[in-house]
């Protein structure tokens, strides 16, 4: 790969980071976000992981003129210009229409971008959005990015989080069925998760101290045990314990109120115990331009906060909004990173988004 950006280079902080961008699902809108990205210059290197002729159809199905780049070095992204990895679909696409033929391509992209990021080609991966569905669909068990980033780059635990409209909002549970929700909450789960946000947010988001607000699970936090014992049998002793260790968390605090008490009270992240917890709010907050970002990895990732839109696929219709934002995120975690790890700053803004 090009040296822009390498960890290599002699002076890296000053040097434009190396994004990887996977294409996702090859009939949805995610080769449309990436012809659309040609669009406009971007302060970072960028390559798009697809099939470069997938790339090349939906650009003249939209009437975009693109100067596709192929090989090794990745040039800073300029307007007109993108840079492709050429990752081939088995099958011919059609927008909108999805072929079970072509699951395996797109975790393929997932692939490239993983092992380029851990072998320092790229600094971080962006995604587009991918349909759970027809991949399963293809045989192949598959619940998400995160889980599947996770279980192939042997990482433990990770954390979804999700930013924008002023908020972060991380969670403690990702993908799972509600009635399951109460039992996977266990202490281990709390303590894990918790130490990956706080240590992400210190070391990828500059915050020397990050303070997080943490949701009870039941209505009103459990109302003293009256409307369930999770928050005083589970969470607050997680807590507490952790308080111990200088992390500055407050909770647990009534889901219901949470979200407007950040207005008295700044935060740096919200802790919710379930999927549909934090993001109704977060994604209400942010329409349109939410990122997703998964931490506890060995690298960074971000993604678009919405799925393949294949109604859209095609049609010129597909707002790049959230994409552009992933991007910018991605590219100020890597810097983030970066002040960090040389010693220049510990110390960053409480904030929002990203």
């Amino acid at each position: 790969m090009s040296n822009c950006g390498r960890s290599t280079d002699l002076n890296p902080t000053s040097t434009p980071p190396v994004l990887a961008l996977t294409a996702g699902e090859p009939a949805g809108i995610g080769p449309d976000l990436c012809i659309k990205l040609s669009q406009q210059a971007l302060p970072c290197c960028l390559s798009v992981l697809g099939d470069l002729d997938v790339l090349r159809a939906r650009a003249a199905q939209l009437g975009i003129v693109v100067d596709f780049i192929t090989g090794d070095a990745i040039p800073l992204h300029q307007a007109g210009t993108l840079h492709v990895r050429h990752i081939p679909v088995a099958s011919s696409v059609t927008a909108g229409v999805l072929d079970t033929h072509n699951s395996a391509h797109v975790l393929a992209l997932l692939d490239a971008a993983m092992e380029g990021c851990l072998n320092g080609a790229y600094h971080a991966v962006v995604t587009a959005p991918v349909h759970k569905g027809i991949i399963n669909d293809a045989g192949i068990a598959f619940t998400g990015h995160t889980e599947y980033l996770a279980d192939h780059s042997g990482t433990k635990r990770v954390v979804m989080m999700l930013a924008g409209g002023g908020l972060r909002v991380a969670l403690a549970t990702t993908h799972l069925p509600l009635r399951e929700v109460a039992d996977a909450i266990t202490p281990a789960l709390l303590d894990e998760v918790i130490r990956i946000l706080h240590t992400d947010l210190q070391a990828r988001f500059g915050i020397a101290r990050p303070r997080i607000l943490v949701a009870g699970l039941n209505p009103h936090a459990g109302e003293s045990g009256y409307l369930g014992r999770e928050e005083i049998d589970v969470i607050e002793p997680v807590l507490e314990r952790l308080r111990g260790e200088n992390m500055d968390l407050v909770g647990p605090l009534p889901a219901d109120t949470l979200f407007s008490r950040i207005r008295q009270e700044p935060c740096d992240a919200v802790l919710a115990m379930y999927h549909d917890q934090g993001l109704p709010v977060l994604k209400y907050a942010s329409f349109g331009a939410g990122v997703n970002i998964t931490l506890g990895l060995p690298f960074i990732r971000t993604s678009v906060d919405h799925g393949t839109a294949l109604d859209l696929a095609g049609t010129g219709r597909a707002e790049v909004g959230s994409l552009l934002t992933a991007i910018e995120v991605a590219r100020e975690m890597v810097e983030r990173q970066r002040r960090v790890e040389s010693g220049e700053s510990r110390v960053g803004a409480r904030a929002p988004a990203g």
